[in-house]
């Protein structure tokens, strides 16, 4: 079956319609050319490059982030890659590299390093100087961009100077991006960019956590700069120079028609006369895309809803206190055997279960529903795709299993070859086309940094590396998101508000569209409609002991996803971070949760960052609570949702250990985080089993641990950690049945091999092992089901699968971004087989599930059920395994496993062999101090 064109994310068919045929032409194409390629004249090539701040790296700071920076695409260089697969300069040349280190890390060095990575040193050698450009006629900042990468180096003299040139670069970069995001914020992607059910989707998901006014955005600023004194006030003369200079560039490519080609596609400019409009950016755009980052990534939490049903169905099978023993035992809120990030007996107790909890609001059986966000359907907003859609993205948006990703391997100078500590870190952003993030270096009074930043915030980078320190992230999800059952009164939208019967909010967001060349869907509209209430959104429908109350969700971060600017503010002063002290204090003062980590010349550090609430005595963070002033957040003021929160000492944080490893896994022991699957198998495990050998070898280098990353990165957790296991079942007795002999010893022979997802050879898009794969992932949810659903019943297996799904294979769907998005093994039962088999093997067992289920404890029974589903799964043929999608052909096992470059505009790549790492990932080892 020859490839079909991949969909996009923010339109099924932004591809060139038959409509279009025309322009396909030869001469066509050439007038398009001529008229609206980006002026490659625009930036006269240079000499010799601004002089560069101090580097303390040495050459040995390296960075990678696909597929490429440049970002923006003319309507022609689009009809281009549509029609011949032809790329605008830097859209890709980043992807190769990433995609190669897949099967070339076994043969790395340090000199071969950036054959996989881009030189990350500030400024750019004179030979490499490609253009320099000075944005909008400004004498007071420099944008110098490197031959190889096509990476904006900007150089300010002033402060304001140097601001309007980030916006201005992130405009040359990012500007189609920027728009979809500031509307995918506001919930009104589809008005903007068509009405494709995936549209439909990605906008609800957002509305729901988020449902902002304009007014709601303005005041999220205020409130930031009146909190935060000058860095406050500086915060906002950044965010005005930056607008100036994103503005300038709508401007510069609209009068000289090289403005991205999306917005001809969506039918917001025309090609011909050049009428229509790109609407300047303004500072609540910012806080709108700054509230999608804060929800995809650094929000931990919810779920409490799914908690209760779980609770209540294991209470029905068992009774109250076996059920609760039961319940308890697979949330593994504080697994003993889970892998920690901080993993010399540091306690950091947060939302741990209380003793005799207070306030709990659980529903009655069988009375809870989903709040409705969708009304007044038309069109294609009611076809049966559009509604899956939206259901999918509510079961989502509600679950405490965020698609966290990210991670960080740190080492201490005690134990590298060299005596300065080696890091390689990066967040898991996803793949797409443009990427969310953008590269930068940023040199100016006050700021002094290269690195990351998301698409839209770029007025200080994110992720990345000062003059002699780095810095990266991973999501870190402990839970600062809280349900409230709200009592109502009078009629359903008023409720018991601190004794007083008070009316809810509606706030309502009314979209409609219509077909264009970009996505043809049919012409459609509807409203969404959020309840507001001092306790946050409705979320849910009940009734507690037969009152009926309506359960809201307050995070802590809500109305204040601009606060964590003053953060990366500091992180990008080089008078402010002059060590790892100075490191944990700046990222106190983001607000998102995260786990930052820090390496320089002498140090390493870590500290997790996040507005933890202090919750009232007795309160069970699990569970949703009554809306009642005794169960409220200490001192918690409604209006602004301020509160008190846990003090900075009683957030994981540590100087200097040995090594780090995070991979969205525990952070320390007592420290509760909200998703479930943190027991004793976790991909976390991939990483520290590496590094600590490493550590324990000595002489750790930069090339070692990417090693490490590198081979973590092609592991597959199930087999790596839970097949031994297994096939020591399956093995206790002779296995007669021949199917079921053949697959377990195909799994023991990949097993043996060190149980990759590797091709047989670069480029060959074959796994080797490939049947053994194939059977492993047939297997694993058929022997999940043989193994516990037994013992639970369906009711409690049902509601344990909704709590934490069975498996994260490669080729599954991940949430929002669908398939083909790389992070795999975040979340899925491993734990739980792993404790259950052992404990059948007569194992020993710290933190034990409260029973044996496999074959009720029978080894032989076990083993039976094993096997049958063993031999069940290896009579599965690869197109049965693999089913095929838009991108791939059913039974394709590699194409089924690969990532693809998710695409948010116009400009398509290839996919690549599949990886679990992070999208931007820095190398580092800084040789010296100021």
């Amino acid at each position: 079956m020859p490839r079909r064109t991949p969909r996009n994310v923010l339109s099924d068919r932004l591809r060139t319609p038959r409509t279009l045929s025309g322009f396909l032409k030869t001469a066509s194409i050439c007038v398009l050319i001529a008229g609206c390629l980006s002026p490659l004249g625009q930036a006269a090539a240079a000499t010799s490059a601004p002089t560069a701040a101090n580097d303390y790296c040495s050459g040995q700071c390296s960075d990678i982030l696909p597929p490429g920076e440049n970002g923006n695409a003319t309507l022609a260089q689009i009809l281009l890659n549509q029609a011949f697969g032809t790329q605008p300069a830097h859209a890709e040349d980043q992807l190769g590299p990433y995609a190669n280190l897949a099967t070339g890390h076994p043969g790395l060095t340090d000199a071969k390093i950036n054959n996989f990575f881009n030189d990350a040193s500030f400024g750019v050698p004179a030979g490499q100087v490609a253009s320099t450009e000075k944005p909008a006629g400004r004498t007071d900042v420099t944008i110098v961009r490197d031959k190889k990468t096509g990476v904006p180096h900007i150089t300010g003299t002033t402060r304001y100077g140097t601001e309007f040139g980030a916006g201005y670069a992130a405009g040359q970069d990012r500007l189609w991006l920027m728009d979809v995001f500031r509307h995918v914020g506001r919930g009104q992607l589809t008005g903007f960019a068509g009405g494709a059910p995936a549209n439909q989707g990605l906008e609800q998901e957002f509305y729901r956590q988020a449902p902002y006014t304009e007014a709601d955005l303005q005041a999220q600023i205020d409130g930031a700069v009146a909190r935060n004194g000058e860095r406050g006030q500086q915060a906002l003369a950044d965010v005005t120079a930056y607008l100036d200079g994103i503005n300038a560039y709508i401007d510069a490519s609209d009068s000289g028609r090289y403005f991205p080609g999306e917005y001809v596609l969506t039918g917001h400019k025309d090609s011909i006369t050049n009428a229509g409009t790109i609407d300047h950016f303004k500072v609540t755009d910012l806080v709108a895309l700054a509230s999608v980052v804060g929800t995809l990534f650094g929000s931990g939490g919810g779920g409490e809803v799914n908690n209760a049903l779980s609770l209540i169905a294991a209470q029905s099978k068992y009774g109250v206190e076996e059920g609760t023993r039961v319940w308890e035992s697979f949330r593994e809120r504080n697994d003993p055997e889970a892998v920690l990030t901080l993993h010399d007996g540091q306690r950091f107790p947060y939302a741990t279960r209380p003793d005799s909890p207070q306030g709990r609001a659980l529903p009655d059986a069988g009375s809870v529903t989903q709040e409705p966000l969708v009304y007044d359907r038309t069109g294609s907003a009611g076809t049966a795709s559009a509604r899956k859609s939206a259901t999918a993205v509510a079961k989502e948006a509600l679950s405490s299993a965020r698609r966290g990703m990210s991670n960080a391997l740190v080492v201490s100078g005690k134990h590298t070859a060299s005596g300065h500590p080696v890091a390689v870190f990066g967040p898991q952003t996803g793949y797409f086309a443009p990427q969310l993030l953008m590269l930068q270096e940023i040199q100016g009074p006050g700021i002094s940094a290269r690195g990351a930043s998301f698409a839209g915030l770029s007025m200080y980078v994110e992720l990345g590396r000062g003059q002699d320190y780095s810095w990266s992230a991973t999501t870190s999800g402990q839970d600062i998101i809280d349900t409230y059952a709200v009592e109502l009164c009078q009629d359903d939208h008023h409720y018991l508000y601190r004794g007083t019967c008070t009316a809810m909010e509606q706030v309502e967001r009314k979209n409609a569209w219509k077909p264009t060349v970009a996505d043809g869907t049919a012409a459609g509209s509807y409203a969404m409609r959020v309840w507001r209430t001092k306790y946050g959104p409705v979320q849910y429908r009940a009734t507690v002991g037969g009152k009926k109350v309506a359960y809201t969700t307050l995070r802590s971060s809500y109305l204040h996803e601009a606060d964590s600017i003053i953060g990366f503010q500091m992180l990008n002063d080089p008078g402010y971070v002059k060590g790892p002290e100075d490191f944990q204090k700046a990222a106190q003062h983001i607000n998102f949760t995260f786990n930052w980590f820090y390496a320089d010349s002498a140090h390493t550090a870590y500290y997790n960052s996040g507005d933890n609430p202090v919750r009232a005595n007795g309160v069970d963070a699990e569970f949703p609570v009554w809306a009642q002033p005794a169960y409220e957040w200490k001192n918690w003021e409604p209006n602004a949702n301020i509160a008190d929160y846990t003090p900075a000492s009683a957030h994981p944080n540590s100087i200097d250990q040995d090594y780090y490893i995070s991979w969205n896994n525990k952070q320390a022991e007592a420290y509760t985080a909200a998703p479930w699957g943190e027991g004793s198998v976790h991909r976390g495990d991939l990483l520290d089993d590496r590094v600590s050998k490493l550590v324990a070898q000595g002489g750790v280098t930069r090339t070692k641990l990417v090693q490490a990353m590198a081979d973590a990165a092609l592991a597959d957790l199930r087999a790596e950690d839970v097949l031994p296991g297994l096939l020591k079942v399956v093995n206790s007795a002779p296995v007669s049945d021949p199917t079921a002999a053949a697959a377990a010893t195909k799994l023991q022979t990949w097993l043996t091999a060190g149980a990759r997802r590797t091709e047989t050879s670069a480029g060959s898009k074959k796994y080797a092992d490939a049947d053994a794969i194939r059977i492993l992932d047939a297997w694993w949810p058929l022997l999940v089901k043989a193994e516990f659903e037994p013992g639970l019943g369906s009711e409690l297996y049902g509601a344990f699968t909704a709590n934490l799904p069975v498996d994260e294979a490669p080729s599954a769907g991940h949430g929002p971004t669908g398939s083909h998005a790389g992070s795999s093994f975040q979340y899925g039962w491993w734990s739980y087989v792993d404790k259950d088999i052992r404990a059948v093997l007569g194992e020993p067992v710290q933190g034990a599930l409260s029973r044996k289920y496999c074959g009720d404890g029978s080894l032989t029974a076990c083993r039976d059920a094993l096997v049958g589903s063993l031999k069940q799964a290896a009579g599965l043929t690869a197109a049965q395994v693999y089913p095929g999608d838009d991108l791939c052909s059913a039974g394709d096992q590699w194409c089924a496993d690969s990532i693809q470059q998710r695409t948010l505009g116009g400009i398509k790549h290839g996919n690549i062999s599949w990886q679990n790492r992070p999208t931007y990932q820095q190398v580092v080892e800084y040789t010296a101090h100021r």
